[in-house]
């Protein structure tokens, strides 16, 4: 029975053992196929596409998004295009396509609204937040993980309060209000351990390593970077994980670990590409050419710089570009590197 699948990959993807939910869910979508069902084949389209983008493969989930858009377009189901829309909005801005995520955003936000679906609109706003924070207007993302955090905080959506923490706290942090950042970051860990979220939990601790990373305690900074790293090694969410491997990197360089530091963001840089995550290579450029400069290779370092700075500059990405400037100045003045990247 399809559903008996389904129901089973469900409590899977709750546990974020998303490997095993796809499976299931395939399995699902396979006799919903047979039996011509097509809610149910747009109910597996969906959550496929939830869970591949939680696990970090973005160009998977963006296909089985579009297949699931099409459905829903085709049966008049606006609430499963708005779900669909606002999925692909976040796939599309984890490949450095957030003018076109911000779109996708908008128009969900209006169907949710027609609809009446208050979880929905405060679902879009959080992805509208994140959309701007890697856009790099970060002051408007603080402002809208704010209106979102409120809107879950309404209907009593613990979940969706602590996926704001961490949003406040990230945004918080490229802002350099580090003392927010832990604050917030310390809030949405106690409500992860609370729900069993291992994902959410696996991400506070991210950000809790990179709250102490920026107050220079090195030592607690990885404590939580190994706690963040050992969960998402389990889930498997490979984009997520690179993103932790890069701070562990920053951390290692800025106590003049080189070795270390060059072996984590090679690594990192290594699932970035296999995800096609541009931003994160971008960081993983700027380490490794960080990295050059320390071992004397000027030239090299320099190289490094500017193509960050191309990069940033083709996908808009405003905050690394400055982060690409900073560090170009840095060393032309021959002073300020290493540079503890927010």
């Amino acid at each position: 029975m399809a559903v008996d699948f389904f129901q089973k990959a469900e409590e899977y993807r709750k546990k974020a053992e998303y490997s095993k939910a796809i499976e299931l869910y395939n399995k699902a979508l396979a006799l919903c196929r047979n039996n011509s069902d097509i809610t149910c084949v747009l109910d597996c389209y969906l959550s496929i596409a939830d869970t591949l983008r939680a696990k970090g493969d973005f160009v998977k989930s963006k296909e089985s998004y579009k297949e699931g858009l099409s459905l829903a377009e085709a049966l008049d189901d606006l609430s499963s295009e708005a779900d669909a829309l606002v999925g692909l909005g976040l796939s599309l801005r984890a490949l450095g396509d957030w003018p076109e995520a911000l779109k996708m955003i908008y128009k969900a936000s209006r169907m949710y609204r027609n609809l009446k679906d208050r979880k929905g609109e405060a679902f879009s706003m959080w992805a509208r937040a994140g959309t701007f924070r890697i856009q790099g207007d970060i002051s408007r993302a603080i402002k809208t993980y704010s209106t979102s955090l409120e809107m879950f905080r309404e209907l009593k959506d613990r979940s969706g309060m602590a996926y704001s923490y961490c949003g406040l706290g990230g945004s918080s942090r490229v802002g350099s209000r580090f003392g927010d950042s832990e604050k917030y970051y310390k809030m949405a860990n106690r409500m992860f351990g609370r729900l069993d979220d291992r994902f959410g939990l696996a991400y506070s601790f991210c950000g809790l390593g990179n709250a102490r990373r920026m107050d220079s305690d090195w030592k607690n900074s990885l404590k939580y970077f190994q706690q963040a790293g050992r969960l998402y090694r389990k889930i498997g969410d490979r984009v997520s994980y690179a993103y932790t491997l890069w701070s562990v990197g920053t951390t290692y360089m800025m106590i003049g670990k080189i070795k270390q530091a060059h072996e984590q963001y090679s690594e990192s840089a290594r699932f970035f590409h296999d995800t096609k995550d541009p931003r994160g290579e971008i960081y993983c450029i700027l380490g490794m050419g960080e990295v050059d400069y320390l071992r004397g290779e000027r030239l090299k370092a320099r190289k490094a710089f500017l193509k960050a700075d191309k990069s940033a500059d083709r996908y808009g990405f405003k905050v690394e570009k400055k982060y690409a400037e900073r560090l170009l100045k840095a060393h032309d003045d021959k002073k300020g590197i290493p540079m503890n990247i927010p």
